[in-house]
């Protein structure tokens, strides 16, 4: 063998041994992108690099694996069906109340199937595993719920809180709450839920 050729061998031996590891943090970094969605854009914005960010997801799935999720019954989930079909009737009368019920809702479903309702971070923290591409939803619908029990939000804001609450208690209960009825719209909702409240 030529020194060329020897010289050649060890030049593709080093390209290789230095692609490997790039392949191999692509492949994570695109199974976090996949998983997390939008929130591994959000947590990257808030970290000081891109290699922290992903460290905080990837410990976010650490203690998310220790969790004891549990599945619903199907009794429980027509329970909360019925439940937030009421929340959506009383929201034409009692729009402040309905988004108060709302989130006490959601907050007694996360809790049924074994995530902490402690800390609101920490909460959200371990929703984003598998709940991500609603996560934002649940932000926004929180941030109204704070501005509604100050007294500051308009009945347009809390229409809106009940569908943001409404995208991720469909996403924890693994169904559309709201049952189809024969006056309903298209899209499953009929003329009388928040989707379809005018602002005052």
């Amino acid at each position: 063998m030529s020194p060329i050729e020897v010289v050649l061998i060890v030049l593709v031996v080093l390209v290789v041994a230095a692609a490997v590891p790039a392949i191999w943090v692509a492949s994570r970094r695109r199974a976090l992108r996949t998983r997390f969605g939008p929130e591994y854009d959000r947590v990257v914005a808030e970290q000081q690099s891109r290699s922290a960010a992903e460290q905080e997801l990837r410990e976010r799935e650490r203690r998310h694996a220790e969790l004891t999720l549990t599945p619903l019954s199907a009794e429980s989930r027509q329970r909360y069906a019925a439940d937030w079909e009421e929340i959506q009737a009383r929201f034409v009368d009692s729009p402040a109340e309905a988004v108060g019920a709302a989130d006490e809702l959601v907050t007694r479903l996360i809790a049924e199937r074994g995530y902490p309702v402690g800390e609101y971070d920490e909460q959200l923290a371990h929703l984003s595993v598998e709940h991500a591409r609603t996560l934002t939803h649940y932000r926004d619908a929180h941030e109204i719920q704070l501005r509604n029990e100050r007294g500051e939000a308009s009945t347009e804001q809390l229409r809106q809180a009940v569908v943001h609450y409404r995208a991720l208690f469909a996403d924890l209960l693994g169904e559309d709450p709201v049952r189809q009825h024969s006056d309903q719209h298209p899209d499953g909702t009929r003329p009388d839920t928040p989707q379809d409240v005018p602002s005052r």
